[in-house]
């Protein structure tokens, strides 16, 4: 339990990661930030869910964009 203590993702699943982040920047900017099909062609979150659950480097752009998108809320 002491490893998950300082990850901030800890206990947030990717569909609220994606479905938070879609609020705040919508598909188009999504879509420049990380250059994925399923942001740019017929975006939905079925798609992106599936897509970034079996695509490691995606996922890791997208929390980073979500941690990002958290940090900059703080301010």
């Amino acid at each position: 339990m002491t490893a998950q203590k300082n990850n901030p993702l800890h206990g947030i699943k990717l569909e609220q990661i994606v479905t938070e982040l879609q609020a705040h920047y919508g598909w188009e900017y999504m879509g420049c930030q990380v250059n994925i099909r399923c942001f740019t062609h017929d975006p939905s979150l079925k798609s992106s869910l599936k897509f970034l659950r079996r695509t490691p480097w995606a996922r890791t752009k997208v929390e980073q964009m979500y941690l990002s998108m958290l940090k900059n809320k703080q301010r």
